[in-house]
């Protein structure tokens, strides 16, 4: 089958996105994203509060990316969906709708892995961003994951470090709340830090062995630093909100980047991807660039519209699952909370 001629239906609800996009071969037809606004009131996700805004949302938001792409159920060659990792009852929305449509169509159904998605989103067709050649090394950076992973194929990844505790999009997001920002905090983080001084507070930057990231004692640091503060004055955050936004983005970044620049010396790759949420941020986008350039590597940033979860990453996914005739389901297609990339 020609490529331009495999019609993949991509459905995301790992978390409080719902998504669902449609793909010919490699190229977008349609990306349609329903955030949950819910969320911003309780200062996170609340999980039950997602599933259910999932039930709501998922039929009009699959309905609608067909109906936009000019596609009919019967012209689809699969339904690709994200089988984990993710939030339970978010990932149980989107499966049990996702195969139920297959089977009615009588088409596969593809479960696919949510962070080996983000790092394929560089394959999607498209005019901003160029794909990687193999082999590259990935840094994926989001709400719930940080890891440096080795890629080799389409199919085949590596985890070589990944955090031991909090995510980078985690920490940017806790210590959101401690600063009374609303959620999501990282964007938030993000525009403030333009207008402050990185240097203005040492934070800490935890340490651990290997490739491994550690963020929690971060946001211990900050916590402390703002208590110590406080005690004294009151309005200190409000005085001094740009900087400790830029000192808190600064040591986010310089731990990602300590142990990516170590992953790099010791594999001797050329070749370096970014992917997940936070890697739209424009601090950490800067200093990929300046990094890259340093070392004289190749550097791959995605679409920012594929950086956040969405349902062409998971279609594009999809499509290299089903287009190498790989299966991921391990005898049964139900969703994991927790995959490790690469089994």
């Amino acid at each position: 089958m020609m490529s331009e001629n495999i019609i993949i239906l991509g459905i995301e609800t790992s978390c409080d996105d719902t998504s669902a996009a449609v793909l010919s071969g490699r190229k977008v037809l349609t990306n349609i994203v329903s955030s949950q606004k819910i969320h911003a009131q309780w200062g996170g996700v609340v999980p039950e509060l997602a599933s259910r805004a999932h039930h709501l949302s998922i039929l009009p938001v699959v309905e609608t990316a067909l109906k936009e792409a000019g596609v009919s159920k019967k012209q689809l060659t699969a339904i690709a969906y994200t089988r984990g990792p993710g939030l339970m009852g978010s990932l149980l929305v989107g499966s049990s709708f996702a195969r139920a449509m297959g089977s009615a169509l009588n088409i596969p159904t593809i479960p696919v892995h949510h962070m080996e998605a983000h790092i394929l989103a560089h394959f999607i067709e498209d005019e901003i961003q160029t794909p990687p050649e193999f082999p590259f090394l990935c840094l994926t950076v989001s709400g719930g994951h940080t890891q440096l992973v080795l890629v080799s194929d389409f199919t085949a990844m590596e985890v070589l470090g990944q955090t031991t505790d909090d995510a980078a999009g985690e920490a940017f997001d806790k210590i959101a709340k401690l600063l009374g920002l609303p959620y999501p905090g990282g964007p938030m983080i993000d525009r403030l830090a333009k207008s402050g001084n990185p240097s203005a507070f040492q934070f800490a930057r935890p340490v651990v062995a290997g490739y491994d990231y550690s963020f929690s004692g971060l946001k211990t640091s900050v916590l402390y630093t703002l208590e110590k503060y406080i005690a004294k004055d009151p309005d200190f955050i409000q005085k001094n909100l740009n900087d400790i936004a830029a000192s808190v983005q600064q040591a986010i970044i310089d731990t990602l980047l300590k142990k990516l620049l170590q992953a790099l010396k010791d594999t001797n790759i050329k070749r370096l991807a970014v992917a997940g949420g936070v890697s739209a941020n424009s601090a950490l986008r800067k200093s990929l660039i300046e990094l890259a350039d340093k070392m004289k590597i190749k550097l791959y940033l995605p679409n920012p519209a594929y950086c956040t979860d969405n349902g062409a990453m998971i279609a594009i996914t999809g499509y290299y699952y089903f287009t190498k005739k790989i299966s991921r389901t391990d005898g049964h297609m139900s969703p994991v909370a927790r995959w490790m990339v690469g089994k």
